[in-house]
């Protein structure tokens, strides 16, 4: 109960701008761990399987239909692999855009504690000092976390990409 307590203190000294973070945070992560889900979890690898023995069921592979139906079979599994990539990718360049939306809100509460006591109060500046700083703060960290994952699901995805293409044989 404590710790939920201490969360509920942190988002409230964020502000609304930390809410709009987490949400956001919790939708890029559950993206994040499906497409390793699917990766790991032997999605991909059923759909690879699947793949290579309809291109292995058939009985030539030389012909320029045979081509086709391989840059098909192809062109299908690469959206397969990459599907979520580019709205993970969108999720992480959002994370410090609302870092800074958070940074702004915070300032002109600062500025609106400036224009209302004559600018000398340090103490009531303070409030909107932090409800600045920790959105900022809150966003850089999401974003690091979610950089860190894309870039390992994108070393993923092509090297899936390039064994798939070297599996889809035309040598016999």
């Amino acid at each position: 109960m404590e710790l939920i307590d201490s969360i509920l203190a942190f988002m409230e000294k964020g502000g609304n701008v930390l809410w709009i973070i987490a949400t956001l945070v919790f939708f890029m992560w559950t993206l994040i761990i499906e497409r390793f889900i699917y990766f790991l979890g032997g999605g991909w690898k059923a759909d690879r399987l699947s793949t290579v023995d309809t291109w292995e069921s058939r009985a030539e592979r030389k012909s320029w239909n045979a081509k086709q139906i391989r840059v098909k079979l192809l062109s299908e599994n690469r959206s397969y692999i990459n599907d979520n990539m580019s709205l993970i990718a969108t999720c992480v360049a959002l994370c410090p855009l609302l870092g800074l939306l958070g940074t702004v809100t915070g300032m002109i509460e600062v500025f609106n504690v400036m224009a209302v006591t004559g600018g000398g109060d340090a103490k009531s500046m303070a409030g909107g000092v932090e409800r600045s700083t920790i959105p900022t703060m809150a966003g850089m960290v999401a974003a690091l976390s979610g950089l860190f994952a894309n870039t390992q699901l994108q070393r993923m995805a092509l090297r899936e990409q390039q064994l798939l293409e070297d599996q889809l044989t035309s040598d016999h």
